[in-house]
């Protein structure tokens, strides 16, 4: 089932981690999904589920492979569970399609899904009924067939609200009350990660878990999900999208200050026959032995430069390693730590590139064209990848870019491809561009 909301700040991360974490206290085997790109709900979906939680992005990945993509990643549960993105018929702007493509609604068409809106009832009575009828009848096709109210008042507060859901013709699945004490630390993107907050993310996710536990229904949220159509076509299968070869060891970063990576690129990778070791900046002095390629993801860097760049071993033996012409690949996060230096602090100066902090969030969806061959991507390639980052560099491309694209602003070349560095902004999703993957591998089997 899909839980999305009218617009943001409803409540829905609240409500579907604390579910996850309340279904599985039930003994039930639950898969989190996120729609869309983001990298930090889905932190908390995982500690709440106790099982990898997956992205569904039609704009990453074609509208094709979602129905795979859940089918494949909720192999062995017994529910999926998917939190939506901004408001439910929000999606990529520009489009002509019914359904704003990317959106919540749409995946939920998608996958045939039964959708329950989460909605913040502060300052809501009556007009409750307005707000659902709207949402029930802009495009009947999306099943909107429940509603969770959130931080709901007092007792006549939630009784005249389940009247109003009534008079909707909705079901409430559960009315949580107004606290405090559900919130996360946040910072200048966003929810603080979870696997960078610690011991303190697991107190969240179990005060979200008991809220939820509380004030939901369980047994009717179960029913409904029971619903759902069944999901076209088969399993996505990363042996199927890729050629075995060889045995090469890929070292991709993780830790604290890289936290963003979606799971379907280390399938991909092993699919392809890499043998994938993590390294952790922040901890480890070397790169694993027999490293034959360098995958840096994103994350928050930016919060770690000083610890980033007291690991000076660390630093000289990736500056050797990308000088010798090995594959790397970094995204965001990624490229800030192959840089001379960030926020003033030194890097591993691969690249000739100076980040810091900056006021401004640059934040979206490109359609872009590989501008220069790389150890990613022939030239002229074509992906739908996702900007997200408050960081600027200096220069914002090299004398090789990495990408080119157009946006309203007007034509934009961004990224460095060095000898065997393709460093970016940009994320793209390894699922939809499998071919990435095999040649990387290839890559750094030569």
């Amino acid at each position: 089932m899909v839980f999305a909301a009218p617009g943001s700040g409803q409540g829905k991360t609240t409500v579907v981690t604390g579910l996850l974490g309340a279904l599985r206290r039930r003994g039930e085997r639950v898969a989190p999904f996120k729609v869309g790109p983001d990298y930090i709900d889905p932190g908390y979906h995982r500690l709440a589920a106790g099982r990898t939680a997956r992205n569904l992005d039609p704009v990453l990945v074609g509208a094709d492979r979602i129905a795979p993509l859940l089918h494949h990643g909720s192999a062995g549960a017994d529910i999926a569970v998917v939190e939506g993105v901004m408001g439910l018929f929000d999606g990529r702007i520009g489009g002509e399609e019914e359904l704003a493509f990317g959106s919540t609604a749409h995946v939920a068409q998608l996958i045939d899904a039964p959708v329950v809106l989460v909605v913040d009832a502060k300052g809501q009575s009556h007009s409750l009924a307005a707000l659902l009828h709207g949402f029930r009848g802009y495009r009947p096709q999306v099943k909107v067939a429940g509603v969770v109210l959130n931080r709901v008042g007092s007792p006549r507060h939630e009784q005249v609200l389940r009247a109003a859901a009534d008079n909707a013709g909705l079901p409430v699945l559960g009315a949580i009350p107004r606290t405090d004490d559900l919130e996360v630390p946040s910072r200048h993107l966003g929810l603080v990660t979870a696997v960078e907050h610690g011991a303190e993310a697991l107190r969240a996710v179990e005060a979200m878990t008991d809220v939820i536990e509380r004030s939901v229904d369980l047994d009717a949220v179960t029913a409904l999900a029971r619903t759902a159509g069944d999901l076209p076509g088969s399993a996505w299968d990363p042996g199927a999208e890729v050629q075995r070869q060889g045995r090469p060891v890929v070292a991709v970063a993780g830790g604290h200050a890289f936290s963003f990576g979606y799971a379907e690129h280390v399938e991909l990778l092993e699919a392809a026959g890499a043998e994938v070791a993590l390294v952790d900046p922040l901890r480890d002095e070397r790169l694993p032995d027999r490293t034959a390629g360098l995958v840096l993801p994103g994350g928050f860097p930016e919060q770690h430069a000083n610890a980033l760049s007291a690991n000076a071993a660390l630093r000289d033996e990736i500056r050797a390693f990308a000088g010798g012409g090995a594959p790397v690949h970094a995204e965001c996060g990624g490229l800030l730590y192959l840089g001379e230096e960030l926020d003033g602090e030194p890097m591993c100066g691969v690249l000739p590139v100076r980040a810091a902090m900056s006021p401004r969030l640059t934040l979206g969806y490109r359609d872009a064209v590989a501008a220069t061959e790389s150890s990613l991507f022939a030239e002229g390639a074509r992906i739908s990848g996702h900007e997200f980052h408050r960081t600027a560099t200096e220069p914002g491309h090299g004398e090789s870019p990495a990408w080119f694209w157009r946006g309203p602003s007007g034509a934009h070349r961004e990224g460095f491809v060095h000898g065997g560095v393709h460093a970016s902004y940009l994320h793209t999703h390894p699922a939809g561009n499998p071919g990435s993957v095999a040649r990387f591998v290839t890559r750094c089997l030569r």
